[in-house]
């Protein structure tokens, strides 16, 4: 079965404020499945235009990945996120 992606490009616009996201939205993504296989290192956009930031959370599945985006918990932490940048959230199939 392929594995499923939660990838983020994220631009952080409130520094403290996405800090709490960061240490609270970890253990529950980790605790549905997810290993943080990228988490904002060094980058460089070589073609077009991104964000400054860049995630890409692993999970078993399409379907384990898409139901650890729209999980509860997650979805109330991930207001902090929207409040303190700017951000695309996409969730894709693996191969």
């Amino acid at each position: 079965m392929p594995k499923g992606y939660i990838i983020g490009h994220i631009t952080v616009t409130d520094p403290e404020a996405y800090k709490e996201y960061v240490e609270r939205d970890t253990p529950i993504l980790q605790r549905l499945g997810g290993r943080f296989v990228v988490r904002g290192g060094e980058s460089e956009v070589v073609e077009g235009t991104t964000n400054e930031r860049h995630v890409v959370i692993e999970f078993p599945s399409y379907k384990a990945a898409l139901d650890a985006y729209n999980n509860a918990d997650y979805q109330e932490v991930a207001e902090i996120r929207r409040r303190a940048a700017e951000s695309v959230m996409i969730v894709v199939e693996g191969t």
